[in-house]
């Protein structure tokens, strides 16, 4: 008898496990969303082995739950269904933030496992139809045990994650997870949005180079989402963005005073760390 995976929130992440997913054991993958339009979509893609909008006809007999909302949206609907879980279910989520969310699960019942999870891919599109199978090919995936998380659970998505194609799983903690986050993600995307706030941005519509591409990438970002991973994430963030201010403000100075000696030695400073960081060894995530 097929066991049953539900995915809560068909957009581009969920949508794309619901694609990747497909085969994975003898787990029957349904997606559920409150989108008609993502839901007539996901149907007609094969998005999963088959969709409702209705998460409360599914998840009493799920075995597995993977919610894949933006951060509020799993908060709310933990709280909502907190005692309709199967009981010995496995649910997960795969938030960019874990130590609010991980709080929020606070509110499940012994009889349920939550682990927080994080699968580290995405595209700056969201939505189901930019949905595709192959998106957590070679990407790391994050797991945050809870103290209670059960050895065949964390087993299961090990497994789970190497059937989506990602290249390992690393567990880590909730605060280390979103400090690690804030700077290798949230910060770059602050970047990205503060250099489109510059006045002369329309100016230079036509001439970017490729390193303006490529910094300003992700500045056509989700509000909503963003806005919630922002504020859940707010004492990493400020850390990280205390740090960057205060290394802006350094090559400010340098560059002020007219000393090319001592901006020459800043910038070979920071390039070798780079280098350092693209040479070839252990990946510190593994």
């Amino acid at each position: 008898m097929k066991k049953t995976l539900v995915i809560v929130g068909l957009g581009l992440i969920g949508g794309s496990m619901a694609l990747a997913l497909k085969g994975f054991e003898d787990y029957e993958i349904v997606g559920v969303d409150v989108s008609q339009p993502t839901l007539r979509y996901a149907a007609e893609h094969g998005v999963g082995d088959r969709v409702t909008e209705s998460a409360a006809d599914v998840i009493p007999q799920a075995d597995v739950v993977a919610l894949a909302l933006h951060p509020q949206g799993i908060l709310d609907f933990l709280h909502t269904y907190k005692d309709q879980f199967k009981p010995g279910a496995l649910v997960w989520d795969v938030c960019g933030v874990k130590s609010a969310i991980l709080e929020g699960a606070d509110c499940l019942p012994d009889t349920v496992d939550f682990v927080g999870c994080h699968p580290m891919a995405g595209t700056e599109f969201s939505g189901v139809e930019h949905a595709f199978a192959e998106l957590f090919q070679g990407s790391h995936f994050l797991l945050v045990p809870r103290r209670t998380s059960k050895p065949e659970h964390l087993a299961l998505l090990e497994r789970l994650a190497a059937y989506m194609g990602c290249k390992d799983v690393h567990r880590t903690t909730a605060q280390a997870h979103d400090a690690l986050i804030a700077y290798t993600s949230q910060v770059m995307h602050i970047i990205a949005v503060a250099v489109c706030d510059d006045p002369t941005l329309f100016d230079c519509k036509g001439y970017e180079g490729s390193s303006f591409r490529g910094c300003t990438r992700v500045a056509a970002l989700d509000v909503g989402l963003w806005t919630q991973l922002f504020s859940l994430n707010q004492p990493a963030l400020l850390e990280v963005l205390d740090r960057l201010i205060g290394n802006l403000q350094s090559y400010r100075e340098v560059l002020a005073t007219g000393d090319r000696k001592a901006l020459a030695d800043k910038l070979a400073f920071s390039a070798a760390r780079k280098r350092q960081m693209d040479l070839p060894g252990p990946d510190l995530l593994k």
